[in-house]
């Protein structure tokens, strides 16, 4: 294979990130300073192209440590794992967190999408760059979703160096994000969690009974409220009584697709083929979507002890967690707790000295909602572009590197925990019969009290926005974020379940709800869902590549008034929309479209 590489060489910093993960060069031929050395022939070939999961890693390490990811920088990389530079740039150019052109050191990520834009993001913009203004060594990028809707609008600021350094300001203003930038160690502390949960310290909670309660740091808190209970009962059932316990249950996935827990599980289980791995899934990238930052940043070890059940179920010995790049809080707590678990045993070659190896590796996304897709996932860890795999064959049968593969999101996997600790048919007993136990719900938009918030299946609509306390002038509420639907004010009895929304014409999702009232318009936030998924969309597929433009296109018009009328363009808009859902290869082209249909046909948008 001929790589062309090309004549640019990497700065002493470029060069010392990447061999800080991959240890020194061994050869000239992956880019050691050897004038003996003898080029004519690849020297541990093989072995670096084992190594091509860790492209992923390698261009994360060089953007922390530089800002920007040079020519000299990639195929230094490229060198150190045999790919070719045009993969690697193919790569690097699919996540929005990288940059292969030269920029400030500082990034400001402002979120324009829903939420914030619904609290005045566009303004606040504005503001930003007006006040730092050109030469100010600060980058201000016009960002998607940060997972912050509760305490929009939000900001993140990421300085580049060794080590890298991070603020997040939300609420923000211009001040307090020009801060941020400025100067990110100075920056106010985050709150903690637990004002995300407005529930926090109430009775009955299953799933946030410890965000507040716990402290997240620390193991021996985490074990005195009940924690590695389940671990314990997991292996005294057995994998195989694991998995009839989590299909007792009734627990169905958490993401969106609300599949079956216990016959993925078991599908996986049984595949003759080794390794098996499991992939947690917190890429949470849907706009209006944060709980489970909400559990990672409040209870990182019970996710930490749900992979380790659900691997012990599944037959795998290696664990995936792959995490937004847009939550540094996260990821601190979490690799926190990864250590701390190692070191007590709890992960590692003995688990509990029960004979079970299991050890569990972050891996940070890059800023791609496509990477949600769970094939899409399993590329990106591998070192490639972040596009959906055709399914057949299924990633039970061959997933990750190719093995049998079960991935779960964080919510799903935290529910196993008191599935295994109050028995199956308890929880089956909550919520209603296809939809059993609890459910997190992510509320932010035009109301009193934004937050996670958990209820158990089958609890309508009206009774979740009173809890978060909805405000006058309701105009419509947005179930299941941009890939969801809108219904109208006069529909709060929809009940909140897998089946009711379903027969209401609309979806639950991971569980958003965005309410807005008359103040928000309603043209422009139909615009901006659509710019978004004509920014996510992998371009792979005709139906989504093209459609997604299409509508965004028809969208402006109507907004603008300018070309077709109305009338014409909501036509387009159909058979656009049609096309995208009929012949798109996985959920994003299928669902870009059903937000704006809602909006036309249940709350007459642009009558």
């Amino acid at each position: 294979m001929d790589l062309h590489f090309g004549d640019s060489k990497p700065t002493d910093d470029e060069r010392a990130a990447v061999d800080a993960l991959l240890g020194p060069p061994e050869s000239s031929w992956e880019g050691a300073d050897r004038s003996d050395a003898d080029l004519r022939w690849a020297r541990g070939g093989r072995e670096a192209r084992d190594r091509r999961d860790l492209l992923l890693p390698g261009l994360h390490a060089i953007n922390d440590r530089v800002g920007w990811i040079s020519d000299g920088a990639l195929d230094y990389l490229c060198r150190r794992l045999t790919v070719p530079p045009a993969e690697a740039y193919g790569v690097a150019t699919f996540y929005a967190m990288f940059s292969v052109k030269p920029r400030p050191a500082t990034v400001l990520h402002v979120c324009t999408d829903l939420a914030c834009a619904a609290a005045g993001a566009p303004e606040l913009c504005s503001g930003i760059e007006e006040r730092l203004g050109p030469g100010s060594g600060v980058a201000v990028e016009r960002s998607p979703c940060l997972g912050l809707c509760e305490r929009a609008p939000a900001a993140l600021a990421i300085r580049a160096g060794d080590p890298v350094r991070t603020a997040v300001s939300a609420p923000t203003t211009v001040e307090q994000a020009v801060l941020a930038a400025s100067a990110p160690d100075s920056a106010p502390e985050e709150p903690p969690a637990a004002l995300a949960v407005p529930q926090a310290g109430q009775d009955g909670l299953m799933l946030l009974h410890r965000v507040g309660v716990v402290d997240p740091a620390s193991l021996d808190d985490y074990r005195a409220h009940g924690g590695y209970t389940a671990l314990r009962r997991a292996f005294g059932l057995g994998p195989a009584g694991v998995i009839r316990e989590v299909t007792d249950s009734g627990l169905a996935g958490r993401g969106g697709a609300a599949f079956p827990t216990g016959r993925k599980w078991q599908a996986t289980a049984s595949q003759p083929d080794h390794p098996h791995y499991l992939v947690c899934n917190a890429d949470e990238s849907e706009p209006g979507t944060f709980k489970d930052r909400v559990l990672m940043e409040g209870d990182p070890y019970a996710l930490v002890e749900a992979m380790t059940i659900a691997g012990y179920a599944t037959g795998a010995h290696k664990g995936y967690l792959y995490l937004r790049g847009e939550y540094p809080r996260a990821l601190h707590r979490l690799e926190h707790a990864i250590a701390q678990a190692r070191a007590r045993g709890l992960l590692g070659d003995d688990v509990l000295g029960q004979g079970y190896a299991f050890d569990i590796e972050i891996r940070r996304g890059a800023g791609a909602y496509i990477c949600g897709e769970e094939t899409a996932l399993f590329n990106s860890i591998e070192g490639y572009r972040g596009e959906p795999r055709s399914k057949p064959p299924f990633p039970v049968e061959k997933g990750l590197f190719g093995k049998p593969t079960v991935e779960n999101n964080v919510e799903t996997l935290v529910n196993v925990l008191p599935i295994l600790t109050m028995g199956a048919p308890a929880y089956a007993a909550i919520g209603t019969g296809r939809s059993t136990g609890p459910k997190l719900f992510c509320v932010s938009g035009s109301v009193e009290r934004p937050g996670v918030y958990e209820l158990p299946f089958g609890a309508t609509l009206g009774d979740l926005l009173t809890l978060a306390g909805v405000r006058d002038g309701l105009r419509a509420v947005l179930l299941g974020g941009a890939a969801g639907g809108f219904v109208r004010a006069d529909e709060l009895d929809i009940p909140l379940t897998f089946a009711g929304t379903r027969e209401a014409g609309t979806t639950l999702g991971s569980g958003v709800v965005m309410a807005f009232d008359d103040s928000v318009p309603l043209p422009r936030l139909l615009l901006r869902i659509a710019e978004f998924f004509r920014d996510e969309s992998c371009g792979q597929c005709v139906p989504c590549r093209v459609g997604t433009v299409r509508q965004e296109e028809a969208l402006h018009r109507i907004v603008e008034r300018t070309g077709a009328d109305a009338a014409g363009d909501i036509a387009l808009l159909r058979e656009v929309g049609r096309a995208m859902r009929d012949a798109s290869i996985c959920g994003l082209g299928q669902t870009a479209w059903n937000a704006v249909e809602s909006a036309i046909d249940r709350l007459g948008a642009y009558e």
